[in-house]
Order: C-alpha cells, then structure tokens, then sequence
C-alpha cells in the first residue's frame, strides 16, 4: 500500500485562528464577569459567543487535515478526511486527470487555506466531491457514482500509481465503502448508552445555563475562590457565574466531538463512551461547583 497525503499548509493558519479566538472568548468573558448587569456586559458576552462560536468547527478541520491521507494499492483507493472515508474499488475508477484538464471550469467551494471540502455541481461531470488542502495541484478522480477531488502533494507518484493499479487490475475486488461525520453520528445514535450519555449531558448544560440565567439578576457578589481556611476569597458581580455554564459547554462539545473520532472503530467504542462519560461527570462537577458558589455567604 502505498500512502499520498496532501500538504498540511494550511494547519498553521488554523492553529493561529484557533489561538486568537480562544483568548478573545476567554479575555471577554472574564471582562464580562467583571461588570453587572447592563450594555457592557451584554456586548462583552456576545463577543466571546461570537468568538467561541467557531472553535468546534475549527478544532474538527485541524483535526482532519492532520489525518487526511490518500492510500493506494491494487484492490482500492481509500480517501480519508477527519471521519469522512472513501473506500474506492480500483476497478471502479473510470479516469483520473488535473483539475487544469477541464474543458469548463470547475468552482471551488467556499473554504478556509487547507481545507477544501464540500460539495459542487459541474455541468458535464454532476456531483463533485472536494476532498482537499491545496487549491495549485488539484487532481480530479471520476467514478461511476460521483467525482472526487483530492491533492496528493506527490502528485506526479499518485497518477503513476494510480493508472499502474487500473492497468493491473484487481485479484479481490474489495467492496466500496462510505463514512460521513453523520453517519458515524447516527451508528453511535444506535447504541442505548451513547444515547442516554448525550442527552444526559446535552440537558444537564442546559439546564445549568438556564438556572445560572435565573439567578444572575438577583446575585450581588459571588467569590472568586477560597482560602486556605475554607472562607471565601476575592469578590466579583454575580454575572461573572455565567462563566461556569459556558465552560462546561464547551468542554462537552469537545468530549463529543473526540468520542466520534474514537467510535469509528469498534475496538474504540469503549474509549468513546468513557470520553462521553467524562463530559457528563465534568458538567456535573460545574454543576455543584454553580451550588457551591451561590450559597456561600459573603
């Protein structure tokens, strides 16, 4: 088998969009924790929302462009971006030809440098699947069902490869295959205990936004922390306990998100449910520690 990956050029820039908009969410929401109730607070919350917003959908296309690979043997084409897998039976593939061989051209969808994913409609190929990092040396890979585009950095290496696999033929047709982030969503919906741990902890955090929001308006001051002594620390506006649902939110969104990757794999599932598990355990922890809070005295 061999291996074609495409060029990681684009994961510096997603790192550093990564970087930027955790400390504008975390530089305001700690400026928002510092004002009462009013404008001020609400703009400063809405930026670090805004900011926060994308860091899920940023975290999963660095994580796929980490992972991406194309591999190659004789039996099958196997494309991999994130959770999306191709599995590509050799003697399924009609045509393989760079994008600049078009006669019409062919619009990229709309994407950030290194991530060139998604779907377009090209008049004379239909659907056409982008499986991409670099726009300079895109390879188109034509199958009865749909196109693919991919950019091995070895471009040269992949189309010798690949047209020595077609000329061969294959001993044992393997059997196509596809994986969508969907579906691996709803193979995982299947299972009772995936089930019961997600709405358990989708509910538990909003329940715990919703009851932080009720009580906001009638907290004066809430402590920061505790002494050593056990007696409460540094004070601060009762809006600063927003925080604590917001954190907890995030962190269960990253627990769901890692529990995907590992539930792809069989031999993995257990890993992704103890992942689940966690995030249900560390929203309650956030849960007694709203309780805690409230009902010190000041």
């Amino acid at each position: 088998m061999a291996d074609f990956p495409p060029p990681r050029r684009g994961s510096s820039l997603q790192v550093t969009l990564i970087i930027v908009l955790t400390i504008l969410a975390v530089v305001f929401a700690v400026l928002a924790s510092q004002e009462p109730i009013g404008l001020p607070f609400t703009i400063y919350i809405l930026v670090a929302a805004f900011a926060f917003f994308p860091l899920p959908f940023l975290a999963y296309w660095l994580y796929s462009l980490r992972h991406a690979n194309y591999s190659l043997d004789r039996e099958k084409l196997t494309l991999t971006w994130g959770l999306r897998v191709e599995q590509i039976p050799v003697s399924e593939v009609e045509w393989v030809r760079p994008m600049e061989a078009l006669a019409s051209p062919l619009a990229l969808p709309i994407h950030l440098p290194g991530a060139i994913t998604g779907f377009r409609r090209h008049p004379d190929l239909g659907p056409v699947e982008f499986l991409a990092s670099n726009a300079k040396a895109l390879i188109l890979v034509a199958t009865s069902k749909r196109v693919f585009v991919i950019s091995p950095q070895d471009t040269a290496g992949f189309m010798q490869n690949i047209q020595h696999a077609i000329e061969m033929g294959s001993l044992t047709p393997a059997v196509p295959q596809s994986e969508y982030l969907t579906f691996v969503v709803v193979q995982a919906w299947e299972s009772l205990l995936a089930r019961y741990l997600w709405l358990t902890g989708l509910f538990l955090n909003i329940g715990l936004l919703g009851w932080v929001t009720m009580l906001i308006p009638s907290l004066g001051t809430i402590p920061l922390g505790f002494l050593p002594s056990g007696a409460p620390g540094g004070l601060a506006p009762g809006a600063g306990l927003i925080l604590l649902p917001v954190v907890s939110l995030f962190f269960y969104v990253i627990d769901w998100l890692a529990g995907l990757t590992f539930y792809r794999r069989p031999d993995q599932r257990p890993l992704a449910q103890i992942v689940w598990a966690s995030g249900v355990f560390s929203t309650l922890l956030f849960l007694i520690a709203v309780m805690i809070l409230v009902t010190t005295p000041v």
